[in-house]
């Protein structure tokens, strides 16, 4: 709860940051196409010996949310989003599958500019918290951290209220996720395409 309450004001903060300026609330929500990280299967009766690293394939997830939006200029604004997400891999590898699911809090904070009538780009740092990881069939202990930063960048198109973009998420803190007894160790970094749709309140 206490980090839920962080992110809480951390978006808080950006709202007042751009207090005088003229404010957009909105919902938001969208899929997810991607993977994340290597698994790694570690032979930990021999000395540790690595004997499986694997990416995984990529599958479909889903986000929601809400944002804000506050104008800077009239070409530039700055649009912190706060949102629940859902993404999933699967490893394929000796004849058998796992899947991986993590639950987690993304607070993107996106700087934006319009180029072309409707049409924007925009980018910024996204981070997340990890609420829950879960390995098919493997009791995996905590991340090593909670808290973790990417990338986000891309670009959109603004008709009335309703908004449309298409962005690239990439996670640049190294974290990872292992079992109980160190034998197995999951990549929990995004690397993935999102869709989405945001509609101004």
């Amino acid at each position: 709860m206490k980090n839920v309450f962080v992110f809480l004001m951390l978006f808080t903060s950006c709202a007042i940051f751009a207090q005088d300026k003229k404010i957009t609330f909105g919902v938001k929500a969208g899929l997810n196409y991607g993977d994340n990280g290597k698994i790694e299967v570690t032979d930990i009766t021999n000395a540790g010996s690595n004997i499986l690293s694997e990416r995984a394939d990529d599958r479909v997830g889903y986000h929601l949310g809400v944002f804000l939006r506050g104008n800077l200029t009239d070409n530039i604004y700055i649009k912190p989003e706060l949102q629940y997400t859902v993404n999933n891999s699967t490893y394929d590898f000796a004849g058998s599958s796992l899947d991986y699911d993590i639950q987690k809090l993304d607070l993107p904070i996106l700087v934006g500019i319009s180029v072309l009538g409707p049409i924007h780009v925009f980018g910024g740092p996204a981070l997340q918290y990890i609420v829950e990881n879960d390995l098919e069939d493997v009791r995996l202990g905590d991340v090593k951290n909670e808290f973790t930063v990417g990338l986000q960048f891309g670009a959109g198109i603004q008709l009335g209220k309703l908004n449309a973009d298409i962005r690239y998420e990439r996670g640049l803190s190294k974290n990872r996720a292992s079992s109980i007894d160190q034998s197995i160790r999951v990549d929990t970094r995004p690397n993935q395409l999102i869709l989405g749709l945001a509609l101004d309140l």
